[in-house]
C-alpha cells in the first residue's frame, strides 16, 4: 500500500532510481524545496502581520469593554511549530505593554494643565462690538474713565443708549405704554433718534400687530421732539418707495400699514394718504389693489371724517376698478367687502383704542410731505460719532429731561419703594379676606355646547325630534343665541338645502320669542357679511330666511334693513334678495306676496326695498324684480312711476295758487258785476220787443 507524504519530506526509501536520473531528481527535489521554504517564510510573515493586527484589535476592544480574555493555552497534540509559539509569545508582550500605557494614561495623578481664560477686552472693538461685555462690566468700564469727553467714554455711552432704546421700544404694548413713555424720555433721544427711528422701523417690519402701539409711541415723542416724528416718517416713506419700485409685498405693507397708523395719530398729514391712494390705484394690479384696501381700512375711519370727499374719490376710483373687471376675483371680493364695512362706517376698524388715545388735540403736530420731492434719511445719525461739545449737550439734555419729565421725578422713585411694600401688604391682607374668583377664558364649556347641539342636529330622525331634544338643554341666560347660530351654520354646511332646518326653526321661533329675536340678529348680521359667503351657503341661508318669513315665523320687518339700490347692493346681496323673493313667490303664490307687499301697515318696512326716494332707485327695484320673474309685485311701484310728474305738479300747484289768490279774487268781483249788468240788459230788451 502507498503512503503519502508531506511536500517537505524526502521521497521513500522504497523509490529507486536509475544512475542516469539520479542527479537530475536531486537538483529538482533541492529547488523545489529551496521554493517551498520561501513559500513557507511568506506565509509565516503573512500569519505574524495577521496576528498582530487581530492582537490589537482585541487589546482595544477589552480596555472598551472592561474585561479580559483568558489567554489561550496551545493543545499539546495541535502540533504547534516553534516559530507559533515565538509569534504568541511576541503578541502577549505587546498586549501587556498597551495595557501599561493604557493605565498610565488613565491614572489620576497625572493631570494635563488647562489652558487660562482670555482676557476680557477693556474695549469694544469694531462697528458693532462684536464682543459681549455683561451689564456690571460695562458700569465699572463707565466708572473707571475718567475723562468724560473721551472718544473711549462716548462710545461706551453710545452703546449704552442702543442697547436702552432698542429694549425699551421692543418691550413695549398697549398695556405698559403709560409706564415707558417716561423711561424712553429719560434716555437721551436727541443724541438717538437716529437710533430711534432705526429700532421703530425694524419693530414694525418684525411685528406688524404691534403698529398702532408703535404709531402712539411716536406720537408722544411727537410732542415734544417734532424732529424725531419728521425723520421717521421720511424713513418709512423712502422703505415704502423703495418696496413699490422693487415689488416687495410684504414690506410694502407693513410700510402703509405704519403711515396708515401715523395718520390715524395725526403725525401725518390725510393729504398723504390720498396722495398713497392715487399712486397706488394709478395703474391697478392686483397686489397694488390689495395693499389699497388695507391702507383704506386701517385709516377709512379718520379719512370719514377729516375728507369725506376726497376719500369718496377714492371709493369712486375703486368702484371703477371693479366695474372693469380687469382683477382676479379674490381681489374683487375684497373691494366688494371694503364698500360693506364703509356702508357699516367703519366699525370694527377704530382710528385709535382708547387705551392708545395718550395726545392730547392741542398737542398735536402735524407734518405734511409728499412723494415726489427729494427725502434725506439722515443715515448718518445710526452710527457712532465723536462729538467735541459732550459734555455740554448731556447737561442741556439734563435740563430738557428735567422740563419734560418734572422735578418730582427723583422724589417719586424714592417714595416708590416704601409705596409699593405697603400696598404689597394691605394687597396681602385682601387677598386673604376675599375668594379668589377663577374664570375660564378658554372657552371649554362654550365648546361642549356647541359640539352638543351640532349632534341633536345631526342625529335627530325628524324635526320634531330634533326640537324636544334642543328644548331639554340647559343653557344658561345669553346663550340661545348659540342654538340660533349653529342652526344656521349646519344648514349652510349642506349641499343642497334640506326643509328640516326650516321646520326645526320654524318650531323653536313659534316655541319661544326668544329664538325669534335672536333669528332676526341673525338676518342682520347674515346679510352684512353676505359678501363672505360661497354660493352654496348664501343659497341655502336665503331659503332658510324665505321658510321663516313664508310661514310667519319671522317678522317682515326684518326686510327694512335691505335697501334695493344700485350703490348699496353687490353681486352678493343681489343674489340673496332674488333666491329670498323666489322662494317666497313659490311658497306663497304671487298674488299674496303681493298682498302682504301692498298691506298699508307694512309700507315703512318695505321703503328700502321698493324705493320711492327717487326716480333712479325706483327704476332700479322694478327692473330688478322684473329681470327674476316678479314683476308682478312692482305693478304699485310702476304706477307710482308713472304719475310721478303728476304729483310733482300737484305739490307745485298749492305753492303757485297762495301767490295768485288775490289776483284771482279780484278777476272774480268784475265777472259777476259783468254777468248781472249783461242780464239787466237782457231783460230790458226783452220788454221793449213785448211792448212794440
Amino acid at each position: 500500500m502507498l503512503k503519502f507524504g508531506k511536500v517537505d519530506d524526502p521521497p521513500p526509501q522504497s523509490a529507486r532510481f536509475s544512475n542516469g536520473d539520479d542527479e537530475d531528481s536531486r537538483r529538482a527535489w533541492r529547488s523545489r524545496a529551496s521554493d517551498d521554504e520561501k513559500e513557507a517564510d511568506r506565509r509565516r510573515r503573512r500569519a505574524r502581520s495577521s496576528d498582530d493586527e487581530m492582537d490589537d484589535r482585541r487589546s482595544k476592544r477589552d480596555r472598551g469593554l472592561h474585561h479580559r480574555h483568558s489567554r489561550r493555552i496551545p493543545r499539546p497534540d495541535s502540533g504547534s511549530s516553534p516559530d507559533s509559539r515565538h509569534r504568541r509569545d511576541e503578541s502577549s508582550r505587546r498586549r501587556a505593554e498597551g495595557r501599561g500605557r493604557e493605565e498610565r494614561r488613565s491614572s489620576p495623578d497625572r493631570k494635563e494643565p488647562t489652558p487660562p481664560p482670555p482676557p476680557l477686552p477693556e474695549m469694544i472693538p469694531g462697528r458693532t462690538g462684536g464682543v459681549y461685555i455683561p451689564p456690571f462690566r460695562t458700569a465699572q468700564m463707565l466708572r473707571d474713565v475718567e475723562d468724560k469727553a473721551s472718544p473711549e467714554y462716548q462710545r461706551l455711552t453710545w452703546d449704552a443708549l442702543k442697547k436702552s432704546i432698542n429694549g425699551l421700544v421692543n418691550k413695549v404694548n398697549a398695556t405698559n405704554i403709560k409706564n415707558l413713555v417716561p423711561e424712553l424720555f429719560a434716555e437721551n433721544l436727541v443724541r438717538g433718534r437716529g437710533l430711534f427711528c432705526q429700532s421703530c422701523v425694524k419693530s414694525q417690519m418684525a411685528s406688524p400687530g404691534f403698529t398702532d402701539v408703535l404709531a402712539a409711541l411716536v406720537a408722544v415723542v411727537n410732542t415734544k421732539f417734532p424732529e424725531i416724528g419728521r425723520l421717521l416718517l421720511v424713513r418709512v416713506m423712502l422703505q415704502l418707495k423703495r418696496a413699490f419700485k422693487r415689488n416687495d409685498k410684504p414690506q410694502l405693507l407693513a410700510a402703509t400699514k405704519f403711515i396708515a397708523h401715523l395718520v390715524n395719530q395725526v403725525v401725518v398729514h390725510e393729504v398723504v394718504a390720498l396722495e398713497l391712494l392715487a399712486v397706488l390705484l394709478e395703474n391697478p394690479t392686483d397686489d397694488s389693489v390689495e395693499v389699497a384696501v388695507g391702507f383704506v381700512k386701517e385709516c377709512g375711519a379718520i379719512l370719514q371724517d377729516l375728507t369725506p370727499q376726497g376719500l369718496h374719490a377714492m371709493f369712486e376710483r375703486f368702484r371703477g376698478i371693479l366695474h372693469e373687471g380687469e382683477i382676479d376675483k379674490r381681489v374683487q371680493f375684497l373691494i366688494e367687502g371694503l364698500f360693506a364695512i364703509r356702508k357699516a362706517k367703519f366699525q370694527g376698524f377704530p382710528a385709535i383704542r382708547p387705551e392708545l388715545d395718550l395726545v392730547e388735540q392741542e398737542d398735536k403736530c402735524t407734518h405734511d410731505m409728499s412723494f415726489e420731492t427729494e427725502l434725506d434719511p439722515e443715515t448718518n445719525l445710526n452710527v457712532f460719532r465723536v462729538n467735541l461739545n459732550f459734555v455740554e449737550d448731556e447737561k442741556a439734555y439734563v435740563n430738557l429731561k428735567k422740563s419734560i419729565l418734572g422735578d418730582e421725578l427723583d422724589e417719586d422713585e424714592e417714595g416708590f419703594d416704601d409705596a409699593s411694600d405697603d400696598e404689597d401688604e394691605e394687597e396681602s391682607d385682601d387677598e386673604d379676606d376675599e375668594l379668589m374668583e377663577i374664570r375660564d377664558k378658554t372657552e371649554t364649556n362654550l365648546i361642549n355646547l356647541r359640539r352638543t347641539i351640532y349632534l341633536t342636529i345631526m342625529s335627530s330622525v325628524d324635526f320634531e325630534e330634533a326640537g324636544h331634544k334642543l328644548l331639554k338643554i340647559k343653557l344658561e341666560p345669553g346663550q340661545e343665541m348659540e342654538l340660533n347660530i349653529m342652526l344656521l351654520e349646519c344648514c349652510s354646511q349642506e349641499r343642497t338645502y334640506l326643509r328640516y332646518y326650516g321646520l326645526l326653526g320654524q318650531r323653536l321661533c313659534m316655541i319661544n320669542n326668544v329664538f325669534q329675536e335672536n333669528f332676526e340678529t341673525c338676518f342682520v348680521q347674515q346679510y352684512s357679511m353676505i359678501h363672505r359667503l360661497e354660493t352654496n351657503k348664501l343659497r341655502n341661508v336665503a331659503k332658510f330666511f324665505a321658510h321663516l318669513l313664508g310661514t310667519d315665523a319671522l317678522f317682515w320687518h326684518v326686510l327694512a334693513y335691505i335697501r334695493l339700490t344700485e350703490e348699496d347692493t353687490t353681486a352678493s346681496s343681489r343674489i340673496f334678495i332674488k333666491i329670498l323673493f323666489q322662494e317666497l313667490s313659490e311658497h306663497l303664490g304671487i298674488h299674496l306676496l303681493n298682498e302682504r307687499l301692498n298691506d298699508p301697515n307694512m309700507q315703512d318696512s318695505f321703503e328700502s326695498v321698493f324705493p320711492r326716494d327717487h326716480p333712479k332707485n325706483t327704476r332700479f327695484s322694478i327692473n330688478f324684480f322684473t329681470s327674476i320673474g316678479l314683476g308682478g309685485i312692482t305693478e304699485s311701484l310702476r304706477d307710482y312711476l308713472k304719475n310721478m310728474p303728476r304729483l310733482i305738479m300737484q305739490q307745485q300747484k298749492p305753492a303757485s295758487s297762495e301767490s295768485e289768490s288775490g289776483g284771482e279774487s279780484s278777476d272774480s268781483g268784475s265777472s259777476s258785476e259783468l254777468e248781472s249788468s249783461s242780464d239787466e240788459s237782457d231783460k230790458k230788451q226783452s220788454k221793449r220787443r213785448k211792448r212794440s
